[in-house]
């Protein structure tokens, strides 16, 4: 029997009175790929550009958001302060006694557009779930502190997420006599780590899980990320990563005097006066010069999904026919400046920024209006606290050059937070990160483990059967890109991401009935 008529009032009645139900205007806002992730000014998520080619699968008029009395930190029983939390529900396809299904947001805000697409609306369909999607704490608009200091960013972990969906599921599970249906997360990127550690750190909780993306292996100095994307381009165009090597290489002899100076300036249309000398101008430059592709290769044809977004129907193929054109007219730095262009028409910008002190700058905003509060100061925070994942330039087979290097990134940090974060600090996070929750090692079972070969962040995540326990199940799909899996159906699906779609079906509904 469906449960939204009482479910849905007392989940209201529970909720902030003053909830918002408008929907976020698509495509509203500034598109910005900052370190492998990609943010939304003014919508600040991901999600909030899905776009299927066909109807959506659910009613978004289902579609309810609410807000969770959610506590402050989990770790410290004397402390009993709280904060709201947002959190989507949908119940139109649920059945009594059907699984819970728990989409986890992670370094972006929620949105009700996934509680309505993607893949894992086509599983509630199948299996009669009952989803939740919820926010984590201090991204969209789950503000637990009134402003983002370093002393109001000490309770942003993914340690307190964790703790927060255990508190969110155990609350549901209590109010709504929900203890005997089985209960499904999901998440992709970060929050499909987030998803494999719930089920390790709480495996009461939650019975199955689907791990998409999933970097699970925290390090220091990231530099495989860059060899991920050469092999990417790779596949498309064997003399691409040629080019953009020879474009590089042009760019770096420009440093050597005013005049090249000045052209690059001219070329790639920089915001401000450029100077060859300044080491973290070079380094800032360099690394968005190589953004431009990084950006497109962890995405490539997803970009399709993502209404109004900036970079649709830009794929790596996209960026390969101008670095590598049919005839011989421009110059190997001419094409690199063109897919620069490119990127900027696509994000409606005039000019590249490329100033260190700037970014520094606007990353220590604390106010939640600034624009790094849309994920980029809280989502550096964590790589700087927990993680890494610095992209650095350090690897050497890799056409990019070797000017924003593992140095620079823990500069950053330091400028951004303070000295104490230099790199034996960030050193012995990583160290506690990676015992705390065990790496590639984890002790689990029934989380299906998602990676596409494309997708650079493969490269810390489970892509073998062999690394993992076989009460887990791990699908590499070739061909595809980051998070592809969790994207509806489209057309242009090649066969082997359909099947994976199937196969994770298959196996929920396997697990699920034992």
């Amino acid at each position: 029997m469906k449960i939204y008529c009482g479910l849905l009032l007392l989940l209201t009645m529970l909720a902030n009175p003053s909830f918002s139900s408008r929907r976020r205007r698509v495509g509203d806002g500034d598109e910005h790929f900052f370190r492998g992730k990609l943010f939304y000014h003014h919508h600040n998520s991901l999600g909030s550009t899905l776009e299927t080619q066909a109807s959506p699968i659910g009613d978004p008029e289902k579609v309810q958001t609410l807000w969770y009395d959610q506590t402050l930190d989990h770790f410290t029983p004397s402390d009993t302060r709280t904060w709201r939390q947002r959190y989507n529900v949908n119940d139109q396809f649920y059945k009594s006694g059907g699984p819970i299904f728990l989409m986890i947001s992670g370094e972006g805000g929620a949105t009700d557009i996934w509680m309505s697409n993607g893949a894992w609306i086509t599983y509630a369909k199948e299996l009669n779930a009952l989803c939740f999607q919820v926010e984590h704490r201090f991204y969209g608009k789950s503000h637990p502190t009134p402003d983002l200091s370093l002393e109001s960013l000490r309770y942003l972990s993914s340690q307190q997420a964790l703790a927060d969906l255990a508190s969110f599921t155990k609350a549901m599970k209590d109010t709504f006599n929900l203890t005997s249906n089985k209960w499904v997360a999901f998440g992709g990127s970060y929050p499909g780590s987030l998803a494999a550690w719930y089920r390790l750190k709480y495996p009461h909780l939650v019975d199955v899980v689907v791990s998409t993306s999933a970097p699970l292996l925290a390090q220091l100095n990231f530099k495989d990320y860059l060899g991920a994307v050469r092999d990417s381009i790779d596949v498309t165009n064997l003399q691409c990563n040629q080019q953009i090597q020879k474009a590089v290489k042009s760019t770096q002899r420009l440093l050597r005097s005013r005049t090249g100076w000045s052209m690059i300036r001219k070329n790639f249309k920089l915001c401000d006066d450029f100077d060859g000398s300044n080491k973290k101008d070079v380094a800032s430059l360099f690394e968005t010069l190589a953004g431009n592709f990084q950006n497109i290769v962890q995405y490539n044809i997803n970009n399709c999904y993502f209404e109004g977004s900036k970079t649709a129907n830009i794929t790596i193929k996209t960026l390969c026919d101008i670095m590598v054109p049919n005839d011989a007219k421009s110059t190997a730095f001419e094409r690199f400046a063109k897919v620069n262009d490119l990127m900027l028409n696509a994000y409606g910008r005039n000019c590249t920024n490329f100033k260190y002190l700037k970014s520094v700058r606007d990353l220590q905003q604390t106010n939640w209006k600034s624009n790094a509060a849309f994920g980029e100061r809280q989502w550096t925070y964590q790589t700087c606290n927990e993680f890494g994942f610095f992209q650095s330039s350090d690897l050497i087979d890799q056409p990019f050059g070797n000017l924003f290097s593992l140095k620079y990134s823990v500069r950053l940090c330091e400028d951004v937070y303070g000295k104490i974060y230099d790199q034996d600090f960030i050193e012995n996070a990583i160290e506690w990160s990676n015992t705390f929750y065990g790496a590639r090692d984890l002790k689990v079972s029934r989380v299906i483990f998602v990676n596409g070969s494309i997708d650079p962040w493969h490269k810390l995540g489970i892509t073998s059967q062999n690394q993992t326990s076989s009460e887990n199940v791990v699908i590499f799909i070739n061909g595809t890109a980051h998070c592809a899996n969790m994207y509806p159906d489209a057309p242009s699906d090649i066969p082997a991401l359909k099947a994976a779609r199937q196969q994770i079906l298959n196996q929920l509904t396997e697990w699920l009935s034992t």
